[in-house]
């Protein structure tokens, strides 16, 4: 009897790896190491590291279950720039990890608590070098407001099914960057309401 796929399918990541693909050329640097929290299914990190085979992909994501699926696909693939997938939760103190060229948070901070935005912050200027790139790609609030109806109802969502998930304000991201050391962002506007967020190591 064959065993079952690990594998998970994301359809949000077939339809918006293209455009993140395009935003990450632009940030990334040529060559190291790109540390994905929260890399869910895996098929992210597959996409960019079979189109940017200079750089070594490091997958993450604190649930076993996705992490077998990160390594079905990476297995499946036959790429050699991806490791195996890493156990780890953005919120720890401590991170697997002592150093990386840039990391990158795919669709997390919104469907996660605010604390794991602030270990996002606080993990990632332990382990990026000056000038760094952390690069964020999800929905936001811009202003105190949001940016399209749809990603109001998409917030409202997210707040039934969790208090502690929401859309969050681009102003309170960015200040808590600021905090750890990280200089403004760089903004760019992206398909279905979503913004790539960049904030470097200063």
């Amino acid at each position: 009897m064959t065993s079952p796929d690990p594998r998970r399918f994301a359809p949000a990541a077939a339809r918006n790896r293209d455009a993140i693909l395009d935003a990450l050329r632009r940030h990334l640097p040529a060559t190291g190491l790109v540390l994905e929290i929260g890399s869910g299914s895996g098929e992210h990190a597959i996409h960019f590291a079979a189109a940017m085979p200079n750089l070594t992909f490091q997958p993450s994501d604190p649930d076993p279950d996705a992490r077998a699926s990160i390594d079905a696909w990476t297995a499946e693939s036959g790429l050699a720039n991806i490791r195996p997938a890493l156990a780890l939760d953005a919120a720890a103190p401590a991170w697997p990890l002592a150093t990386a060229d840039a990391v990158v948070c795919i669709n997390m901070i919104h469907i996660a608590p605010w604390a794991a935005t602030e270990g996002l912050m606080r993990g990632a200027a332990a382990i990026l070098p000056p000038g760094a790139p952390l690069i964020l790609y999800g929905p936001y609030r811009q202003g105190g407001a949001h940016t399209a109806p749809s990603n109001a109802a998409f917030d409202a969502d997210l707040r039934a099914r969790d208090p502690a998930w929401g859309v969050r304000d681009l102003e309170a991201v960015a200040a808590l960057a600021g905090s750890r050391g990280f200089g403004p962002p760089t903004v760019t506007a992206m398909p279905a309401n979503n913004l790539t967020v960049v904030f470097r190591r200063a």
